[in-house]
Formats: structure tokens, C-alpha cells, sequence
């Protein structure tokens, strides 16, 4: 894909929009006040600056703290099923990609206690890019050394001004990764505001992506070892092995206030991925020398698409200091799963650092398996603030859960759940600067699928019954400085590999830990972001009895380390200087436990200048990532390697219009 026509395309048809400020609070009220969206104003996004917490946020392009959407307290709450979308609902098979989500934060611990229905293994919240009132228009334009680059547009267009509000997006990209593969793809988004009334919101939006992706190596050892070093930049393997596949994300967002203290928020979306043709790439039985055996598996078109969404009613009550909150909610999601079929091509002996030139085969696949996913809960829940005293959430949910597993050739399979949940958590005021508070949770998730290198690899996983505690505390240390510690038990049943190389059920993980942030504006001129947490994480049940699993999940660390700093220096205004350092102790790999990563540090240095463009704001960042060009592996699976992205200069410009 060529980016000048593209960019000619996105320059013709955008202007979406800004309303202000930073979402601070995921209380649903304070909510729509501010989920306007910095659509036409990204000039101004820095993580650093704008994170409450260390426990992950991502604003634009930059995402930084102890978790992300596929990590938390050594889950993944995106496999879980703990995605919302400005509080509500939303059962993602795609992510909201940055024409629709100004900000993604991850709620554990006391930033959760403003949601109503908490989970266990934290909530990933985006926060929607509504269009504002205003015309606005915001164009990014970034490379790196490697040859990427890319083109971002978004813009903001009043049709009926006070009323009603266009907004449209477009970027494209051209890719070239650590691993010598490349790749080229572009996103369109169309999103609109309709406020007929003060006491009505509606936000429909559609986003479209669509991408070409050649396929990286995994490196499946033969034993009880790591990969030999692997040279970046080179790729190993054929051509023809490429991804080519659509995602869409559409629905709507709602608001009416139905009376004085009566407000009904509701959220319908749909998410799908289509995906023509896709591959794995196995480097297996490798070697301390560098041969192994290449091994492509291919897949015919794969679908996976979901409904789901919220309506939620809630009753606001304020009396003097206090206030309560009655929340009536219902939510449901239908999601269908299409894949299986595949094809695997063994390409015979090769090396790590060897070419690829086998000729594209006649794919012969077989019939695929269709899963299907139905779940409703409706759910009650109480939220009460006593200014000066503390806070009080408490809620109560109903699931009924059916899947439906059509095997090939076989009678359908079917599993089905249908139990009480709660929760309730209870925050103290000890004094004006000090809150403890203290948590139990329960949920049932999704444990996600099987991983690529897995012999029912892609095969939907059953719904497991989680529960989380916590408590901790939190201490302004100056009115800009917060300081968040807590400890956290999470409970839920282990899958991985055995001894037949099924991704299945082991026995029970326990992940015990403390975790702590601190945050803010030390100065005027300098803010940071720096938090830990040390985690002991186990496995029980008849796994680890019997010697087929070791006594720590796959995947496992014992402590991660997270610094961020922003320093605006006195010499230049608009000039700041930025560091971030993340520190991860050692892995474990495999299931039996007896290889493990290494422990590893990473540094990331880089530079914002804030100008004028004529009368625009526009900003200029450069960065370098993994400054000590260090090596590693990071984990795809159990015994799965893929390898770190070296050194990397990347500069981008950011100019509101």
C-alpha cells in the first residue's frame, strides 16, 4: 500500500472533533461530562502527564504502567471478558483502535471502586472519542528508522451546530518489524453525536480495518532450553504465508435522563473479525545450533463475531454530604466462532538463519468447528458516598451462560453455567489524606482459547468461576502526588498444555501479590509514573501432584518494575524531556518449569517539542526504545519463543488544525 493516495484520501474526506479534557473518574455520571474526546486537539496527549495511577493507561500512542489489556495481575482481563467501553459492557473481539478510544485504563484495586460491577482480574475501560461542537481537525504523521510510516486524520465536522456532530477518521500504515516481516493496513472510523435535548445523548460510530501481514517465526524448542541467539531484521519464512483479514466494530452509545436523579445509560456493539486467509509459522524441534524443522499451519477464512451490550438504569440520591446510587442493569452478548480446518505444510529441515523459498502448496482444508456463545445477566448494585467518611459498593448479578461446540462429524458438545455473583467493597476515610480500603469479587470469564502451538490450537475454552480479593491503602502526599499499595488474591482454574499437547484444564492457579503506584506533578516542570508489584503466583490440584505440571503457571514472574518520568526543563518552553524504565524478573516458559526467561531491564528515552504552526498547536516527538539494544525472548505459549524488538528511533508530528 502506497501512503500517497491514501493520504490524499484522508486529508479530502475528514474534520472530527474535541470536546475537553481527560476522563478522571469511572463514575458513570461524571462520565458523560467528560468522555468528550481531544478528536482535533491529540497535539496535547503525554501518558506521563495524564495518568492518575501506574496501573496502565494509554493515551494515543503511548501507553505506559505496571498492566496492560492483556496483562493484569498476571491475567489477561481481555481474555476474561472485562472490556467496557465508557463503563458499559462490551465483549471485544476487536479493540477499539484510536479513531474511537481517546484513552484506555486499567481498573484495578481502589480505581475500580466507581464501576458497578467490578471483576476479578481488573476491567480494561476505554474511554470513546465523542465528536465535539466545534470544527476540528488533528493530522499525525510519524517513520522510524526500520522504514515505517504512517498517516492519521481525525476531524471533527458541527452539522446542526448544538446538535447534531460528524465525526470521521482514516490512517494508514506501512509496517516493517524486529523480525524482518512486514505489513501494510489502514482503519476508517465514522462516529456521530446527536443531542436533540439536554437530556439526550446518542453516539453511533462504525470503524473499519482491514490489513496484509506476512507471518513471523515462533520458536518451539526440541528441550529443556531457550533459542540460540536469533539475528533481528530476518525474515524466516515463505512469502505466501501473509494474513489478510477485516475488522469491524460498530453500535451505539446512549443517554437519557428521564427525570431529575434518573438517568438510563445504554450501550449496543458488534465486533467481528473476518479473517481470509491466516497462518502460523513454527519453528519446532529447534536446536542449540539453530536447525530445526519449519512447519506452516494454515487456516481456512476464519469469523468470529459477537453482539453484546448494556442497558443500565440508575437512581441518583443526594443527601447533604452524602450520596447513593441504585443501579439496575442488564447485559447480553451472542457471539459465533467459525475456524478449525486447517492445513499443516512441513517445509522440512531449515535454520534460524536460513531463506525460505518453498513454493506456495494447493490447500486442502477440512470441515471447521462452529462454537456459539449466548449469556445474559441482569444485575442490582448500591453505590454510597459519605464525603469526609468513605465509600460503599455493593452488587449483586444473575449470569445464565450457554456455549454450544459443533465438532466435526460429532454431536454438538454443550456447557452451560448459570451462578449468583457478588461483589462489595468498602473504602474509609482515616484522614483527609488517607483511604483504606478492601475488596471481594466474584466472576465468570472466559479462559480464552487454545494458543497456535497447541494441537486443538484456536479451540474455544469453557467459562471458569474466578473470585479476587484485595485491600491497601491510598495517601496524597501532596494535593498532585498519589500513592496507591495494596495486596490482591485471585483464584481461578489453570489451562495449558499436557502431556498429549492439549490445551486444557491442569488443576487451579493462585496469584497472590502486592502491587503499589505513585503518580503525579512532583513540580510544575516535572511528573511521574512509577510503580511495582511482587507477585507469587502457584499451581495446585492433581497436575502438580502427579508431576505433570510444575508448582508455577506458564508465564509466570515473580516481580515487575515500572518507572516514567516527564521533565520540562526551564531553557526551552515547550520542550520536554521524557525516561521510562521497566524491569521484569525471570519467566517461567514451560510447563514443567525447568526453563524460564531471564530476567530483563529496558530503558526508553525521548523528547516532545510543543509550537505553533502558524496558528496551530502542533508538538513534535522523538524517541528511542530499548536503548541498550537488549536481547531476550518473550513467551508465546508454553516452550513458544518469539524474540525483543531491538534499539528503535521513531519520530512523529502531531498538528492540530
Amino acid at each position: 500500500m502506497t501512503l500517497a493516495p491514501a493520504a490524499g484520501w484522508a486529508l479530502a474526506c475528514l474534520a472530527i472533533a474535541a470536546p475537553a479534557g481527560a476522563r478522571q473518574s469511572p463514575d458513570p455520571s461524571e462520565a458523560e461530562v467528560a468522555a468528550t474526546a481531544a478528536t482535533g486537539q491529540r497535539a496535547a496527549e503525554n501518558a506521563v502527564r495524564q495518568a492518575n495511577d501506574a496501573f496502565g493507561t494509554s493515551i494515543g500512542r503511548e501507553a505506559i504502567g505496571l498492566y496492560d489489556s492483556d496483562s493484569v495481575r498476571g491475567f489477561s482481563p481481555t481474555a476474561a471478558g472485562n472490556v467496557r467501553i465508557d463503563g458499559l459492557y462490551f465483549d471485544q473481539v476487536w479493540g477499539l483502535n484510536s479513531r474511537l478510544s481517546r484513552t484506555t485504563d486499567i481498573r484495578v484495586g481502589l480505581s475500580a471502586l466507581g464501576m458497578p460491577f467490578p471483576a476479578p482480574t481488573g476491567i480494561v475501560d476505554y474511554g470513546f472519542r465523542k465528536p465535539g461542537d466545534d470544527a476540528a481537525l488533528s493530522v499525525l504523521v510519524s517513520g522510524n528508522q526500520w522504514g515505517n510510516a504512517s498517516l492519521e486524520a481525525d476531524g471533527n465536522l458541527p452539522i446542526v451546530p448544538g446538535t447534531l456532530t460528524l465525526g470521521l477518521g482514516s490512517a494508514v500504515f506501512r509496517d516493517r518489524y524486529y523480525n524482518g516481516t512486514e505489513a501494510s493496513f489502514y482503519q476508517l472510523s465514522a462516529t456521530a453525536r446527536f443531542t436533540p435535548a439536554d437530556t439526550i445523548e446518542i453516539v453511533p460510530f462504525w470503524a473499519r480495518s482491514h490489513g496484509v501481514d506476512e507471518t513471523g517465526p515462533i520458536y518451539v524448542p526440541a528441550g529443556d532450553f531457550l533459542p540460540p541467539r536469533i539475528v533481528r531484521r530476518q525474515f524466516i519464512g515463505p512469502d505466501w504465508a501473509t494474513y489478510r483479514g477485516t475488522a469491524l466494530n460498530y453500535g451505539a452509545l446512549s443517554r437519557f435522563d428521564l427525570a431529575k436523579d434518573w438517568t438510563l445509560r445504554g450501550g449496543i456493539f458488534r465486533s467481528l473479525f473476518d479473517d481470509r486467509r491466516s497462518f502460523s509459522n513454527l519453528l519446532v524441534d529447534l536446536q542449540p545450533d539453530g536447525t530445526a524443522n519449519q512447519l506452516i499451519i494454515a487456516d481456512p477464512p476464519i469469523k468470529l463475531a459477537s453482539t453484546s451490550g448494556e442497558l443500565r438504569l440508575t437512581r441518583t440520591i443526594s443527601d447533604g454530604p452524602r450520596r447513593h446510587l441504585f443501579h439496575a442493569s442488564v447485559r447480553a452478548r451472542a457471539g459465533d466462532r467459525r475456524f478449525d480446518g486447517s492445513e499443516f505444510i512441513d517445509l522440512g529441515p531449515t535454520t534460524i538463519n536460513g531463506p525460505v523459498t518453498a513454493q506456495k502448496p494447493t490447500f486442502n482444508f477440512t470441515e471447521q468447528q462452529r462454537d456459539r456463545v449466548r449469556q445474559w445477566t441482569a444485575g442490582v448494585a448500591y453505590e454510597g458516598r459519605w464525603q469526609g467518611v468513605g465509600e460503599l459498593s455493593i452488587g449483586l448479578q444473575k449470569t445464565r451462560y450457554s456455549k454450544r461446540i459443533g465438532l466435526p462429524g460429532r454431536d454438538p458438545v454443550s456447557t452451560d453455567a448459570a451462578p449468583f455473583l457478588f461483589n462489595v467493597t468498602a473504602a474509609a476515610e482515616i484522614t483527609p489524606r488517607l483511604v483504606a480500603y478492601a475488596g471481594y469479587v466474584t466472576g465468570l470469564e472466559e479462559s480464552g482459547i487454545a494458543p497456535d502451538n497447541a494441537a486443538n490450537r484456536n479451540e474455544a475454552l469453557p467459562a471458569i468461576k474466578t473470585s479476587q480479593r484485595d485491600a491497601g491503602l491510598r495517601f496524597a502526599i501532596t494535593d498532585d502526588v498519589k500513592l496507591v499499595a495494596g495486596v490482591f488474591d485471585i483464584r481461578k482454574p489453570y489451562f495449558n498444555l499436557d502431556e498429549a499437547n492439549r490445551f486444557t484444564l491442569l488443576g487451579d492457579v493462585v496469584n497472590q501479590g502486592i502491587e503499589a503506584s505513585i503518580a503525579g506533578a512532583v513540580t510544575e516542570r516535572l511528573s511521574i509514573v512509577a510503580g511495582a508489584v511482587l507477585l507469587r503466583p502457584r499451581v495446585t490440584g492433581d497436575g502438580v501432584a502427579l508431576g505433570r505440571v510444575g508448582p508455577r503457571p506458564v508465564g509466570a514472574i515473580d516481580r515487575r518494575i515500572e518507572f516514567n518520568a516527564d521533565w520540562r526543563p526551564p531553557i526551552l518552553d515547550g520542550l520536554s524531556l521524557d525516561v521510562s524504565a521497566s524491569h521484569q524478573s525471570d519467566q517461567t516458559a514451560t510447563r514443567d518449569n525447568r526453563v524460564s526467561i531471564p530476567a530483563r531491564t529496558l530503558v526508553d528515552l525521548g523528547g516532545r517539542y510543543a509550537f505553533k504552526m502558524g496558528r496551530n498547536a502542533a508538538t513534535l516527538r522523538v524517541a528511542v526504545s530499548n536503548i541498550f539494544d537488549v536481547q531476550g525472548f518473550t513467551l508465546q505459549g508454553a516452550g513458544a519463543y518469539d524474540i525483543v524488538e531491538g534499539r528503535l528511533l521513531a519520530a512523529y508530528l502531531t498538528v492540530d488544525i
